[in-house]
């Protein structure tokens, strides 16, 4: 078996820098103009920046392409995936067709991560991609680990799995924030409320807050709890898995790094010491994540254990 690779999201140089030092082996970067739901913001020179420090210290840059592009946004889609070119980053996360497109007539040699939200649910859909281009599959945050299983099971291609974090319920390309806001007849700044981490929907009758925000993509609703596997990883390392993602959106960029040193630790002790060692600390490691918790943010385990309900 292989260490499978820790892929984490940075909000800022400094966070890349501190990322580094935790034990992660890949980052995922970009603009929200380009890529959904990211974790900080990096324009083509931070981009530029960040892949230099990041491949001096042996790791790898993955770029986000994998937002939902209307006719407007293609030709600007097609200068960004030039300059990533001449940049050198490792990968591009897409999900539309168009990117596909873009880079076989703009031949660009950037391997592809197939990352399409919740439609990525069965490995004919891996191989489909993959047959195409694509090197990885972002799966859907909605699989069972069995489900996860069976589909790395069934192709040859790298399976991408999140491990920690929030994950995304609901988009709508509308501005839902900004209608609500002017109807109540508030002036509020409408461009991009994602640096507002207070923003919830309330749920009276379950007891839930379910974090919201806006950005040029749309609005984005995010599960009421944090997800959180470091003490059941022992399927997923076993099966081979490719890449465990920790999803930092709406963190504060301390509470990523500690993560991410707890799954280094995690993901170590299975392949440095064996099965034996992961299971004397794993209890231990989640307790750690349990004490920097936010009150706001109870831990689960997603999917991994339960069927989705439609």
């Amino acid at each position: 078996m292989k260490k499978p690779e820790l892929l984490v999201t940075p909000q800022s140089i400094e966070h890349v820098k501190a990322l580094l030092q935790a034990g992660a082996d890949a980052f995922v970067l970009g603009e929200q103009q380009f890529g959904l739901r990211l974790a900080g913001e990096f324009n083509v020179a931070q981009v530029e920046e960040a892949t230099a420090i990041i491949h001096e210290a042996g790791k790898k840059v993955y770029v986000a392409v994998n937002a939902v592009f209307h006719n407007d946004r293609l030709e600007a889609l097609e200068a960004y995936l030039q300059e990533m070119q001449r940049i050198g980053v490792d990968s591009l996360l897409f999900g539309d067709p168009a990117v596909v497109m873009a880079v076989r007539e703009l031949e660009i040699t950037i391997p592809l991560h197939w990352s399409p939200e919740t439609i990525a649910t069965n490995w004919f859909q891996v191989n489909y991609w993959g047959e195409r281009g694509s090197k990885r599959a972002v799966l859907a945050r909605e699989l069972s680990l069995d489900e996860v299983l069976e589909i790395k099971e069934n192709t040859e291609h790298e399976i991408e799995v999140q491990v920690h974090g929030m994950t995304c319920m609901f988009q709508s390309k509308r501005s839902l924030l900004g209608n609500y806001f002017l109807y109540r007849d508030q002036a509020m700044e409408i461009e991009n409320r994602k640096e507002n981490k207070n923003m919830f929907l309330h749920d009276k009758e379950r007891k839930n807050k379910y974090p919201i925000y806006e950005d040029i993509n749309g609005t984005h609703i995010f599960s009421p709890n944090d997800m959180c596997v470091i003490d059941e990883l022992t399927d997923l390392f076993e099966a081979g898995i490719d890449s465990l993602k920790i999803d930092g959106v709406l963190h504060t960029s301390d509470y990523v790094v500690k993560v991410t040193s707890l799954y280094r630790q995690a993901i170590d002790a299975f392949f440095d010491q064996g099965e034996e060692a992961y299971e004397a600390i794993k209890d231990s490691l989640f307790q750690q994540i349990e004490e920097i918790q936010p009150a706001l943010r109870p831990l689960d385990t997603g999917f991994i254990f339960k069927e989705t309900v439609y």
